[in-house]
């Protein structure tokens, strides 16, 4: 049923529990699995200072994510190809999906409500709107337990 699954991963505790899913379903189906960091252009350009060193930091930072990604496959022996990439995170998500024939998208969400999700937008929601491959969210569990 899926050939190559996406998980994109921004290191945090929300990616963390879709990387869970991801590695279990690429482990039930033989699936490859595609760890994907993308550094978001648009969250130093605006900065002072030596951008360079922000977008390196960034990296850096971006490469620890996905291979804890590929540690977390490992685990169960899955083949992993690790990706960091530049640009607009939901437009580098879609199109590396397009590109690398992905059969599904796996991405966790920090189920943000009200103003904050208005104002801070949802790299997740965009790429549910607009993908072609089937997208599976998974809910941050302190996200869940919040609004109990």
């Amino acid at each position: 049923m899926y050939d190559a699954i996406l998980v994109p991963t921004d290191g945090s505790r929300a990616a963390d529990a879709a990387v869970a899913h991801a590695v279990e379903l690429a482990d039930r189906f033989d699936a490859t699995l595609h760890a994907l960091y993308v550094v978001d252009a648009g969250a130093y350009s605006l900065l002072e200072g030596e951008p360079g060193f922000v977008a390196d930091a960034l990296e850096r930072e971006g490469e620890a994510a996905v291979s804890r990604v590929a540690a977390a496959a490992d685990d169960v022996d899955l083949a992993v190809v690790e990706s960091v990439v530049a640009g607009t995170a939901y437009r580098e998500i879609l199109a590396y999906a397009d590109d690398h024939d992905v059969d599904l998208i796996v991405m966790g969400t920090h189920g943000r409500r009200g103003l904050d999700r208005y104002l801070l937008g949802s790299v997740t929601e965009r790429v549910v709107r607009s993908a072609s491959q089937p997208v599976l969210t998974v809910r941050h569990e302190e996200a869940a337990a919040d609004e109990a």
